[in-house]
């Protein structure tokens, strides 16, 4: 049975349970594939509509859910569509928080004035229920071929004295512990940079998330079987899905046809022509060989890094 609910990657939905979930896959085969992150609490810690709820890491939400929903936990959570109340969609997120948030104002003025349609834009995280604290970051999405012009818009608006500004180096670090990558600093700050997804508004982190138009999600892809660990150095030959979930980068090496990262941290980490060292879990489909990055939340010994950037920045 295939899902016929109209989800995709970082929507929300909302149990009859009252339970809250965020969708982490664009394909559904028995349920909606997502992971949980929100259950009312009456001690929580966040509040919605004047009802409180406890917010799950993910370790603990899986901890949560294999005490309560013992069925719904596979790799990731996969909740039936009958249990479903309401789907929270990023782009009617707009509509209510640019009257009253101005961080999301100014972020929609500059995309906007770039060209990129509101119907292109959505807000997902904490602020998409409206569960936000003081110290919610804002996770901002474009949806399809809108988000690179909407990348350029957000670097370019880095360059002017406006609502929009650079990461300084005590936020690099937050982000670099938080994500606890298999790479240095100074080399995960170098990627980064280049990538110009991250930035400050009025004070608070933001991303600017990529997810598929509808016309680019096309079928589901096949299942693959783990074969073991490989280290690899390949050209990077396309690199069209590189900031998705996961990123996709079609590469030019004997055995490898694509190498795959689960982890937001190796997300737009390499540009086409680009050398690349890889280290993670090789998956073979029929002929076909791909080599996944963020096997694991915290993935040890997985990792992408552009030897290319690297050897022009003069730190190989």
């Amino acid at each position: 049975m295939i899902t016929m609910l109209k989800t995709r990657l970082r929507d929300f939905f909302i149990t009859h349970d009252d339970w809250i979930f965020a969708v982490s896959d664009y394909f559904h085969q028995y349920g909606i594939r997502s992971t949980l992150r929100y259950v009312p609490d009456e001690n929580g810690e966040r509040q919605m509509a004047g009802k409180r709820y406890h917010k799950y890491d993910f370790d603990d939400a899986f901890d949560f859910m294999r005490k309560h929903r013992p069925e719904w936990v596979k790799d990731v959570h996969v909740v039936p569509e009958d249990e479903v109340k309401r789907i929270l969609y990023p782009t009617e997120a707009i509509k209510r928080l640019e009257a009253s948030d101005s961080r999301i104002a100014a972020i929609v003025s500059v995309l906007e004035k770039a060209g990129v349609p509101r119907t292109h834009m959505g807000v997902t995280g904490s602020l998409l229920p409206g569960l936000d604290n003081e110290t919610s970051d804002v996770d901002f999405i474009v949806y399809g071929k809108y988000w690179f012009i909407a990348r350029d818009a957000i670097n370019q608006a880095k360059k002017e004295a406006g609502f929009i500004e650079d990461i300084n180096m005590n936020m690099w670090e937050r982000i670099y512990k938080k994500r606890v990558p298999e790479i240095s600093f100074e080399e995960f700050v170098v990627h980064e940079k280049r990538k110009g997804n991250r930035g400050m508004v009025k004070g608070t982190y933001f991303d600017l998330l990529f997810v598929r138009d509808w016309e680019q999600i096309k079928e589901p892809p096949a299942r693959g079987k783990d074969i073991g660990t490989m280290k690899i150095k390949a050209t990077v030959i396309n690199s069209d899905f590189a900031f998705d979930s996961p990123a996709v980068y079609k590469v030019q090496h004997p055995e490898i046809d694509y190498v795959l990262s689960y982890t937001h941290t190796y997300a737009g980490q390499a540009l086409p022509g680009e050398l690349i060292e890889a280290q993670g879990v090789v998956e073979k489909i029929g002929e076909m060989k791909r080599l996944i990055v963020g096997t694991s939340r915290e993935p040890k010994g997985e990792w992408i890094r552009s030897v290319t950037l690297l050897e022009k920045e003069n730190m190989l």
